[in-house]
């Protein structure tokens, strides 16, 4: 069984989920549930946070530099989750996601490097890149993304043309407004063709 090729917004059909914000520019659209699709997502500028003190903290700096730079919300929120191989053989990440990042809505706002207010907002370009993904309902928290993350790990291990190119992440579609039972994100693993790998 393959995955789904999705990267285009016209070539899968949508989850039913509560759309606060658009989608940055040139991004495939959010889902299907329950189901490991590969996508391909252009290059785009994001805002970052690092920390390991839980995600609170992050969302309010990012907040404050999106008002302050009039930078336009966007969804998804990406979340990223680095694996501990001292905890964790497996690599299974540990803990709470130890970044946070909001994605502008165009490479062609703002400018790279550290916020001039505070410096631990750093603005980012990121590559062009491929991943598998995977959409789900629920909470943000550490079970939704294990349940996502496990079934990636499995569909990788029957898939050995592709490779593990970076840290799991999780891309949040809605604010804490909406109910956890209603929430839409999708967990997702970058990945190269195993003939490209390092």
């Amino acid at each position: 069984m393959h995955a789904a090729e999705t990267d285009s917004p016209s070539s899968q059909s949508k989850p039913w989920f509560v759309s606060e914000a658009n989608l940055p520019e040139g991004f495939p659209a959010a889902g299907p549930i329950d189901e490991v699709v590969l996508k391909t997502y252009p290059q785009h500028r994001l805002a970052r946070v690092r920390s390991d003190s839980g995600t609170d903290g992050m969302f309010w700096k990012l907040f404050n530099h999106i008002k302050r730079n009039d930078i336009k919300m966007t969804a998804p929120v990406e979340m990223s989750w680095t694996p501990n191989a001292a905890a964790n053989p497996d690599g299974t990440p540990d803990g709470n996601p130890n970044a946070m990042a909001f994605l502008y809505g165009s490479t062609q706002l703002g400018s790279a490097g550290a916020d001039s207010e505070d410096a631990s907002v750093m603005v980012e370009d990121i590559p062009a890149e491929k991943v598998v993904s995977i959409g789900l309902r629920g909470s943000y928290g550490k079970k939704t993304f294990l349940r996502g993350y496990e079934k990636l790990n499995a569909w990788l291990a029957n898939h050995p043309e592709w490779k593990v190119a970076g840290s799991p992440r999780t891309l949040g579609y809605n604010s804490p407004m909406v109910p956890s039972f209603m929430k839409f994100s999708e967990v997702q693993i970058p990945v190269v063709a195993a003939d490209q790998a390092q």
